[in-house]
């Protein structure tokens, strides 16, 4: 598939690169992006600042407003910083490479520390390493290949490097697109080192009801209203809704290792919590609930059903309050298909050594926020990444492997450099 040395070379550059690959990602491991809170931000554009700068890229940096993210629980803090490095050469057209640079909480059970990055075993250990972190490192390998080695770009590179996509109200990315701050095409990164053509992704909605009653001594509860028994007919009510909504199957191919089952809705109950002690009555409980919704079930639906559920649920309640809050929406991704989704799996062939035959069509139960991208307008939606079943993302010990870094940063030097001629695409 090559037929230039100077590429050749370039992507020999990335495979001899990993002293500095390793260095990048520690520096960015290391700073705290965890959402919620999602406080980092402003840092983590910064540290890209410095490193982008020796590679001539020129900087804007978008704060979304805070009316826009900000969750009724509280749970959001900090500025959203999103920032746009581009790196103009020439080209006539550009590929927004698109990075949430926020991660989930480091949560419980590392046998390393989260917030920076271990080499062990193999393995590149810290959150976010594989989600999605690692593949800003492996971007920037690329670019730092093509201009050691003077390689011409066919297309000018734009990193997105984008907030709150960890179940955000409003993610970074939602913003520009709506307010058009980018144009081209898009390459999102979250997804897997798989030969997989992105058939889409389901709708997420997280909810957060508050049941308010009164507290008082369990050994003397007469004026008591407990929040937590008060709850007991509404988390009745959502456990069945939950039999019913996962009946409803997708036209979406399933992921392979569904073995043929399709995908179906979704109804978590996913957080719990209330009460302090033995000797007294619960006066607060919290029930977080999460809903993933194919995109053939309209949000307005979906959503009528949930706050049909939750009010029938609690009529006639001891409850003195329930409040429902919407504290997390990501929209669902139709079919994002497009021309230049050839060339993208030529190159993904060409870093992980894929064989055409193997890439499949498949969607996928998980979210994105690339919904709200195709809803401002921009169907086509190009998927890699660092993703694979095995490396803990989301859970203790997540990790990548320099060998994958590596071959997705040949797979974006390949789909950059102009001399990049696969068989069949663009």
């Amino acid at each position: 598939m090559l037929q230039n040395s100077r590429l050749n070379s370039a992507l020999e550059t990335i495979a001899d690169d990993t002293a500095q690959i390793t260095d990048d990602m520690q520096h960015m491991l290391a700073v705290d992006t965890c959402f919620p809170p999602g406080n980092g931000y402003g840092q983590f554009a910064d540290l890209m600042t410095q490193l982008l700068t020796p590679m001539h890229f020129s900087f804007e940096r978008v704060s979304v407003p805070e009316d826009l993210w900000q969750a009724p629980d509280g749970s959001a803090s900090g500025e959203r910083v999103n920032l746009l490095a581009t790196l103009n050469c020439g080209a006539a057209e550009n590929c927004n490479l698109y990075f949430h640079t926020d991660t989930v909480p480091a949560g419980d059970g590392w046998r390393f520390p989260p917030l920076a990055l271990t080499v062990a075993e193999g393995k590149l250990f810290g959150r976010g390493a594989a989600d999605m972190k690692g593949t800003i490192v492996a971007a920037m390998a690329a670019i730092r290949a093509a201009q050691a080695c003077n390689l011409p770009l066919r297309f000018n590179p734009v990193f997105l490097l984008c907030t709150d996509e960890e179940g955000g109200l409003y993610p970074g990315i939602r913003y520009l697109a709506e307010q058009q701050r980018f144009a081209g095409h898009l390459l999102s990164f979250n997804g897997g080192a798989v030969p997989r053509i992105w058939a889409g992704c389901f709708g997420s909605i997280d909810l957060k009801i508050i049941i308010t009653g009164r507290s008082a001594h369990s050994g003397d509860p007469l004026h008591g209203i407990n929040a937590i028994e008060a709850a007991l007919p509404l988390m009745n009510a959502l456990y069945q809704l939950k039999g019913e909504v996962e009946q409803r199957t997708s036209a979406m191919p399933a992921p392979p290792h569904y073995q043929g089952k399709p995908l179906t809705s979704l109804l978590t109950l996913a957080a719990a919590q209330g009460g302090s002690k033995g000797s007294t009555i619960p006066e607060r409980f919290e029930l977080l609930i999460n809903r993933r919704y194919a995109p053939e079930e309209a949000f307005d639906n979906v959503w009528q059903e949930l706050t049909h559920c939750i009010q029938k649920a609690m009529q006639g309640s001891p409850a003195l309050d329930v409040s429902v809050q919407m504290i997390g929406h990501l929209a669902p991704v139709a079919n994002p298909d497009g021309p230049h989704w050839p060339r993208w799996q030529a190159a993904l062939s060409q870093g992980f050594g894929f064989k055409a035959e193997e890439f499949k069509p498949w969607g996928s139960s998980t979210s994105s926020d690339m919904g709200w991208v195709q809803q401002a307008g921009m169907q086509e939606i190009l998927l890699g990444g660092l993703a694979r079943p095995d490396n803990r993302i989301h859970a203790a010990d997540e990790f990548t492997t320099m060998a994958d870094v590596i071959a997705l940063s040949q797979s974006i030097l390949a789909y950059l450099a102009d001399e990049f001629q696969p068989t069949q695409g663009i």
